[in-house]
């Protein structure tokens, strides 16, 4: 924002003493600021805005009633439109946002007439509409696929605990292994496992009987670690492993990794008396591509 200061002060020597034309010239009012000046100064008075807005969006050209920009009062079009901040225009007088204009024919669309995009383009739609803080938009992004699922495949990893943690482990190994044997591809055992303490379904009825009558001491029996490179688990929750196995690939998947997975066993490790661990543990293979999808290597 400009700030307009007080004028200088005369001094009191005569040699210093302003001429009267000076002192005009010292009081005349700033001229407000052209587009091209703004990123100097702003102007004084609230912008004005035609009825009929046209838009350059990242060097995309968009044209929509002023009304449409306002249509939700609390979203970041609605502030910028409202002429209380300053928009550039560019050469040929379109407004200037500088944002990727791809999805923005969607916003328009949804402030127009409350219309959603196609199911391939809700992800990156529901994107731009964060940005824009557009909530109604939000709100019926979330209702539908693939956003729908999402939401409930991440309210399942919240209660998983340290699962981002693990996936990064995942990633590191598999990236160390293949550097070192230089190959595009690295295996790891994993373990993933719901029940804490985990037992045969023969055991199940007797094991429940007792499990809450065990002291300190016997529970920690039944406490240890599997010989794998991670473990996932346990939650409590009603999906179950093979549940969690699809969240892990498919998130490695988002990054470019090609997952392969096979159960190759369980864990026989005796914890006391006739109990064995019977966590099961899966092979996963990790294959390593040159480049990803936007051009950057991954290794």
């Amino acid at each position: 924002m400009v700030v307009v200061t007080g004028q200088n002060k005369v001094s009191g020597n005569p040699d210093d003493a302003m001429s009267s034309s000076d002192a005009e010239d010292d009081f005349q009012e700033p001229a407000t600021p052209t587009a091209t000046q703004a990123g100097q100064a702003l102007p004084l008075l609230p912008q004005q805005f035609p009825e009929v807005v046209p838009l350059n969006v990242g060097g995309m050209h968009f044209t929509t009633r002023l009304s449409t920009l306002r249509r939700y009062e609390d979203t970041m079009l609605a502030a910028m439109f409202s002429g209380r901040h300053y928009i550039p225009t560019d050469a040929e007088g379109r407004y200037f946002i500088d944002r990727d204009g791809t999805y923005f024919g969607d916003i328009l669309n949804f402030l127009r007439s409350g219309d959603l995009p196609p199911r391939e383009r809700v992800r990156s739609v529901y994107k731009e509409a964060q940005y824009y803080s557009i909530g109604p938009l939000l709100d019926n992004l979330e209702d539908i696929q693939p956003l729908k699922g999402e939401k409930v495949r991440q309210a399942f990893l919240g209660l998983m605990p340290y699962y981002k943690d693990h996936l990064e482990r995942i990633i590191e190994i598999a990236k160390l292994r293949a550097m070192q044997r230089k190959a595009r591809f690295a295996k790891l055992k994993v373990c993933v496992f719901k029940e804490e303490m985990p037992i045969t379904p023969y055991e199940c009825p007797h094991f429940n009987s007792l499990r809450f009558e065990r002291s300190e001491s016997e529970t920690k029996l039944f406490e240890h670690h599997c010989e794998v490179d991670v473990s996932f688990g346990p939650w409590e929750a009603v999906a179950d492993v093979y549940d969690l196995l699809h969240c892990i690939v498919t998130d490695l998947s988002d990054r470019g990794i090609t997952v392969d997975h096979q159960c190759i066993g369980v864990c026989d490790k005796h914890l006391i008396n006739h109990y064995y661990c019977k966590r099961p543990i899966y092979e996963f293979k990790i294959t390593w591509c040159t480049t990803c999808g936007n051009g950057h290597s991954l290794i």
